[in-house]
């Protein structure tokens, strides 16, 4: 099927080589501007996406990010931080990248390529039809994210997709589908920009928004995030003394007995 690749159309700029480097800038932030009015745009969808996800995950269901290159890592990204944040296993959210880990950090050539290897990876997980996959492409073409959405949506597990490109395979072929246009790139071809930080921007606002539904987030804080630093146990403590409306060395020693702001909490009342 033939759709119109936004993504690599001729940048709106030209001659960057001569541009001074306040000129580079100015441009780059102003192609950047168009980024969250596109996410705007594709808010339904993501709502959408979400109440079919967070119900099943209230059940036992999980939720994978599948992707390559960038897009991959920013599903990786996401997905790591789900668990010091709001306190759930790494196993409830999980980043999954063509090429492996090692991918994260170098280039893995033609692991993208692979129509099977999205499906034989999730397999590890014992992937079934409780689970969730979002697949994450700003082409909308890439063979390993299009392959495994194709096997999920054969299995019965929810598919939901992040491109830039609508009309795409990836657009077509996913459940719910989130296509945010932000237009040609400032260089060329380069979807680590604009598309990439479209991804991110809907990253965020799917996990977060099922991770309050979850009951992760009470009021407007974490209270079940992980106490792995000292700037976020001295977060914790400040928490619990607003929330309980007592002095710092009685939230110190609460946090210190129970290790977490909602067992602190809890604990006191």
């Amino acid at each position: 099927m033939d759709f119109k690749k936004i993504t690599e159309e001729d940048s709106l700029h030209d001659n960057l080589e001569d541009s001074s480097v306040i000129e580079i800038l100015n441009k780059i932030n102003l192609e950047d501007q168009k980024v969250a009015t596109a996410v705007k745009e594709v808010i339904q969808p993501i709502k959408n996406l979400v109440e079919a996800i967070a119900p099943r995950m209230d059940k036992g269901g999980r939720l994978f990010y599948v992707g390559a290159g960038t897009s991959g890592r920013l599903g990786v990204v996401d997905a790591s931080e789900c668990p010091p944040t709001f306190g759930v296993s790494n196993e409830l959210v999980v980043g999954i990248i063509a090429g492996g880990d090692s991918a994260i950090r170098k280039a893995v050539e033609f692991a993208e390529d692979d129509k099977q290897q999205g499906w034989r990876d999730l397999q590890k997980f014992n992937i079934s039809n409780k689970d969730n996959v979002i697949g994450i492409a700003a082409s909308g073409s890439t063979p390993y994210v299009i392959g495994t959405l194709k096997k999920c949506n054969e299995n019965g597990i929810i598919t939901g997709a992040i491109t830039c490109n609508p009309g795409s395979p990836l657009d077509e072929i996913a459940k719910y589908s989130i296509v945010p246009i932000v237009g040609p790139e400032f260089i060329t071809g380069s979807t680590r920009m604009k598309s990439g930080t479209a991804q991110k921007l809907i990253l965020n606002m799917i996990s977060t928004s099922i991770m309050i539904k979850l009951g992760k987030v009470k009021g407007n804080k974490m209270i079940d995030m992980q106490l792995s630093n000292n700037k976020l146990v001295s977060r914790a403590e400040k928490m619990v003394m607003e929330e309980l409306n007592i002095k710092l060395e009685k939230a110190k020693g609460l946090i210190k007995k129970h290790g977490s702001v909602r067992k602190a909490i809890e604990s006191y009342k």
